[in-house]
């Protein structure tokens, strides 16, 4: 009997690779992306497991689904960094004072050129 590949493996790898560059690059990003992939690659862990000599990619399958798993609980403790942040800092406030005084800055810096 010939082996085949699980069905999402390839899918879940690509997310779990997107989702580990977002969380690390861009932070809230990867949550939704590791999400979806660890979702995929359970779904094939499962059918491995129920017939595992049908099956040729589980290795694959595995590295996406820890992949999915890292950027999952990196994403999602940069989520919670965020919200306690906004709730202990000021979140909006604490924003447009930042924004006003990087705005006088760069007025200050225009007319020091000119």
């Amino acid at each position: 009997m010939e082996q085949q590949k699980l069905p999402n493996t390839t899918v879940s790898l690509i997310l779990s690779i997107v989702a580990f560059l977002g969380c690390c690059c861009f932070g809230i990003g990867g949550v939704i992306p590791s999400g979806i992939a660890l979702y995929l690659s359970n779904s094939d862990k499962k059918k491995y497991e129920e017939n595992p000599e049908l099956y040729s990619n589980y290795k694959q399958s595995n590295t996406a689904r820890t992949v999915a798993i890292v950027a999952l609980i990196l994403s999602a403790l940069f989520l919670l960094y965020v919200i306690i942040s906004f709730v202990f800092f000021g979140g909006a406030e604490s924003y447009d004072i930042f924004m006003e005084s990087f705005q006088r800055e760069m007025e200050r810096q225009q007319s020091l050129q000119h």
